[in-house]
């Protein structure tokens, strides 16, 4: 055969590259439950779709070469349902996937590739830090930055020009931690962990004992940080998730998110949603009840469901066209949000407005959450940073007012004057700066009696007022609207705002605000 003793070295260092850190660690890796690189990128991705870059890499360290096959990092071009993604896997068996130079060119480079040609970036995260002693040393430390003077601000640091997707899968401590603070959906695993620096670090640099879980573990993550969006119970689960999300997601910036079938049923709901509104005024209930009956069947994809619970963030459908809900959570809280739920929110609207997905918001919000420790959380500042991201969001926006919108919230849930293509309200609404029973109290001061009849007539004088009636009369929202007539206008909505000149195409002005917190 000709080339017989090239093609005998290229079929060693083939199978070298693809053993990974060899049988022995693999099978380690297994007996943890865990798949592998390859293994989840397999599995990730549409059969016999994945084109491999840098399988030949390894460590830049002399006497390192066969100790580090694809130098620890997987990446490559592969298809979900069809459609182009980029995707990097850690591999842990090659040196915990510890960070180095050759590898983070192979990242940075197709991470850049991937925004260049418009594909979503999904990033498969188990990995220590940086690798050492690699990086040790002024040269080590200095040439980690990729070798440019602007090389590592590409790599650390992104415009939104696609989805970007991380996966928390086991230990992600350092690069991981980073990808995820970079990316615009993340799901972990329950039982792995996320932080700058692991428990092994921590304990040598600053005497201080925890365990993975309590450093950075689901519950801290989904509950109290909200820098995931999503938890997973198990590896083929996040798997399934991160392909649901893509299902909502355009390629690029410069499309539309794509268009489902409409299931069976969908909309059947509508003509009993105001069974869900309970009719005394200050009972609580489930928004989630009244959203399941507006959007397709099956077509909710909560966001931070377990963060900033006063209000629900969510992918849908409605008509078969992707939708973002910012919807208000009387169940919690009474529907006021705190300064987790803004953050939750502000977060949201940029997902949105970066990759042309029209906002539904729902209103049934008291205000936001005051006294000592929301004014300790800068809430002022967090209210106006909400305000500035809704003043410049550029894809269509849907406003519907449910039942109470008192005060700044209701500007802050895109009330009249902030850029609501269309603003209706039930007749149900009750708009008002604050609750009429607030108001009255204020009006007597120190004088209130509930019980008296001056109290008592000016209370439903004050309600009477805070009719949407008021506000339609004047133009200041456009319709009052049957409540089980939502669905189709929002349909109806949408179809207008996405048949307009832009075609529903953002101006992504917050293509560049950050996507944590």
């Amino acid at each position: 055969m000709a080339f017989e003793n090239e093609m005998q070295e290229f079929a060693i260092r083939r199978e070298h590259a693809l053993g990974m850190g060899g049988a022995a660690k693999v099978a380690q890796h297994h007996s943890r439950g865990k798949w592998t690189a390859r293994e989840r990128i397999e599995r990730l991705l549409d059969p016999d779709s994945f084109l491999e870059v840098g399988r030949f890499n390894h460590s830049d360290i002399p006497g390192m070469e066969e100790k580090t096959p694809a130098d620890s990092k997987i990446c490559g071009y592969g298809t979900i349902d069809g459609r182009r993604i980029v995707v990097t896997a850690n591999d842990f068996t090659v040196l915990a996937a510890t960070s180095s130079r050759v590898a983070g060119r192979k990242e940075g480079e197709i991470k850049k590739a991937a925004a260049q040609y418009g594909f979503p970036v999904v990033y498969l995260g188990e990995a220590g830090g940086a690798r050492m002693p690699d990086i040790m040393g002024s040269k080590g430390l200095a040439s980690f930055g990729g070798g440019g003077h602007d090389t590592y601000l590409q790599i650390m640091s992104r415009v939104r020009q696609s989805p970007m997707i991380t996966a928390i899968l086991g230990e992600c401590y350092g690069m991981p931690t980073w990808m995820a603070c970079l990316s615009d959906f993340v799901v972990q695993v329950k039982g792995s962990a996320m932080g700058v620096s692991g428990p092994r670090v921590l304990a040598l640099a600053l005497g201080e004992t925890v365990s993975d879980e309590e450093l950075g573990g689901w519950q801290v993550h989904s509950e109290i940080t909200g820098t995931i969006d999503r938890v997973a119970e198990d590896e083929p689960e996040c798997l399934d998730i991160i392909r649901q999300y893509l299902s909502y997601m355009p390629s690029h910036c410069m499309e539309l998110p794509p268009v489902a079938a409409v299931p069976g049923e969908s909309g059947s709901e509508m003509p009993r949603i105001l069974e869900h509104l309970p009719e005394k005024r200050n009972r609580t209930y489930d928004m989630h009840n009244i959203i399941h009956c507006i959007v397709d069947n099956g077509s909710l994809f909560p966001i931070k469901p377990t963060f900033g619970q006063a209000v629900i963030t969510a992918l849908a459908r409605i008509d078969g066209r992707v939708v973002g809900i910012v919807a208000n959570q009387p169940i919690y809280n009474a529907g006021a949000m705190d300064t987790d739920a803004i953050d939750k929110v502000i977060s949201f609207l940029c997902l949105c407005d970066s990759f042309n997905i029209p906002l539904l918001f729902l209103h049934d919000i008291p205000g936001f959450l005051v006294g000592k420790e929301a004014e300790r959380s800068r809430v002022a500042a967090k209210v106006m940073n909400y305000m500035n991201a809704l003043g410049l969001l550029t894809v269509p926006r849907i406003s519907v007012i449910i039942r109470k919108s008192y005060g700044m919230a209701f500007w802050n849930m895109c009330g009249s004057g902030c850029g609501a293509d269309f603003l209706v309200a039930w007749p149900t609404a009750e708009m008002s700066f604050v609750d009429p029973a607030i108001a009255a109290n204020v009006v007597y001061g120190a004088k209130a009696n509930p019980e008296s009849p001056e109290w008592q007539e000016l209370k439903q004088n004050l309600m009477d007022d805070a009719s949407p009636y008021g506000a339609a009369g004047q133009h200041y929202i456009h319709d009052v609207i049957e409540p089980n007539r939502t669905r189709d206008y929002i349909s109806r909505a949408l179809a207008i705002c996405q048949d307009a000149r832009t075609g529903g195409i953002s101006e992504h002005k917050l293509a560049n605000w950050p996507t944590k917190f």
